[in-house]
């Protein structure tokens, strides 16, 4: 339950996590692209506005004689000495402001001066471009010359405006597109940070799931010694005047549970190492049929007292690059469990072979053989199956999960299958 609650926790810290990530993420993208667009769609007018008060400059710096008052149209006299003759776009408006910045005429065909009564004049803005409301109603980009800046024979102003009411509402547009693709995109976000945080959590889980058991396991495979032990001296400490040779049988149990127990704790250790990577690999070249036949010598006289017949089949006739130690491990323990799970009369066998460009090792019984299911978990640590691995062979279930670490550290790959009738083939396949 405990376990539980701790993922549960963790899980709503992920999603908490990944969520605010996400939505941080979606409202600065919106935010940029709705800045980018806007720049973009405003840079047009900008620049029309620029190259076209460059022209008017440009041209009032060549007449001498253009003169603003209010008794002749500024803008008759703009066109008539070609000032506005530059202004290639009819979109932009132009108006002619007194040096005190009162307005004397437009070029405008559709709004009169009066439409222009509440645009204020503001010579901060000179050179400058800004956003004004004409008629409050249609929003111009505005650009404002000084004559008297430009030529010592005028005073006063030329306001270039251009209408910008598409723009606007394009850009409004856009702005309502990226606002709800921006709250579909963090709906989008809630149900992805609730699949991110489950995925990143899914390997806690197995890791304490997979502690669980192990835990539970090993409390299992120690709960049997420790209570045979304490049986066995509780026994001796009952009889305190007995003799050694009359409780020989009891001390031998104990004995035997004692270095059980031992081996289990020194297999515990070699897993823990592997799955830290603390398990230290050292290669060396090696003649694999060579190194096989002398672990066949060492176990031959073994299983030929048990009746069993013991037979080399030794092909690969190559060197190989492996750990000495930990295969010579391996091979013991599929020798181990060929011997526990064959009756007298069977045969093991131990081949080697080139196949797929890799040394391959098989360790062959005509054993009891597993079942279709055990096969597939035989290599899972404790897993012992029904018909086959129980306590009473002595094994804790650790010996081919040994097997299998070892033979993935030297970057190969065991498997086990079905011998035909009977028994089981344990291959191994070590890279060349």
């Amino acid at each position: 339950m405990n376990e539980q609650k701790i993922l549960r926790t963790q899980l709503f810290k992920y999603i908490k996590s990944n969520l605010l990530n996400l939505i941080i993420v979606f409202i600065l993208f919106g935010l940029f692209m709705i800045f980018l667009v806007r720049r973009i769609t405003l840079s047009s007018v900008n620049m029309e506005l620029n190259e076209n008060s460059r022209a008017i400059k440009k041209n009032l710096r060549n007449s001498e004689v253009f003169e603003i008052n209010q008794d002749k149209s500024s803008i008759d006299e703009l066109q008539q000495y070609g000032i506005l003759s530059s202004i290639t776009n009819p979109k932009i408006l132009c108006i002619i402001r007194d040096k005190d910045g009162k307005i004397l005429s437009t070029n405008s065909s559709y709004l009169s001066n009066e439409a222009f009564k509440d645009f204020e004049f503001d010579d901060k803005y000179v050179d400058k471009s800004y956003i004004v409301k004409i008629n409050d109603e249609y929003l111009y980009k505005c650009r404002t010359i000084d004559i008297s800046d430009v030529t010592e024979f005028s005073t006063g102003y030329i306001q270039l405006l251009i209408n910008i009411d598409f723009e606007t509402e394009m850009m409004q547009s856009y702005d309502r597109i990226v606002i709800w693709s921006v709250i579909f995109g963090m709906g989008i976000s809630v149900i992805a940070s609730i699949i991110i945080s489950r995925k990143s959590l899914a390997p806690v889980s197995e890791m304490l799931k997979r502690q669980e058991e192990f835990v539970q396991n090993v409390s299992h495979e120690l709960r049997t010694p420790l209570t045979i032990i304490q049986a066995k001296q509780e026994l001796l400490l009952s009889a305190p005047d007995a003799k050694i040779v009359d409780k020989l049988e009891d001390i031998s149990i104990s004995l035997n549970e004692t270095k059980r127990m031992s081996k289990l704790t020194k297999d515990l250790m070699t897993l823990t190492r592997g799955d830290s990577k603390q398990l230290e690999i050292n290669k060396e070249e090696v003649e694999i049929d060579e190194f096989i036949e002398n672990i066949g010598k060492t176990y031959r006289e073994i299983i030929e007292l048990q009746e069993k017949k013991f037979k080399l089949d030794l092909n690969y006739k190559k060197v190989i690059s492996i750990d000495t130690n930990k295969i010579y491990q391996v091979i013991v323990i599929l020798l181990d469990n060929a011997m526990k799970y064959t009756e007298p009369g069977d045969e093991i066998t131990i081949k080697t072979y080139l196949k797929d460009g890799k040394c391959n090792i098989d360790v062959i019984d005509t054993g009891i053989g597993i079942s279709d299911e055990a096969i597939k978990r035989v290599f899972e640590r404790f897993y012992r199956a029904e018909n086959s691995r129980n306590r009473d062979t002595g094994g804790s279930g650790l010996g081919l999960s040994i097997a299998d670490m070892i033979i993935s550290k030297h970057g190969g790959i065991i498997k086990a299958e079905h011998n035909i009738p009977k028994g089981t083939i344990f291959t191994i396949k070590l890279p060349r």
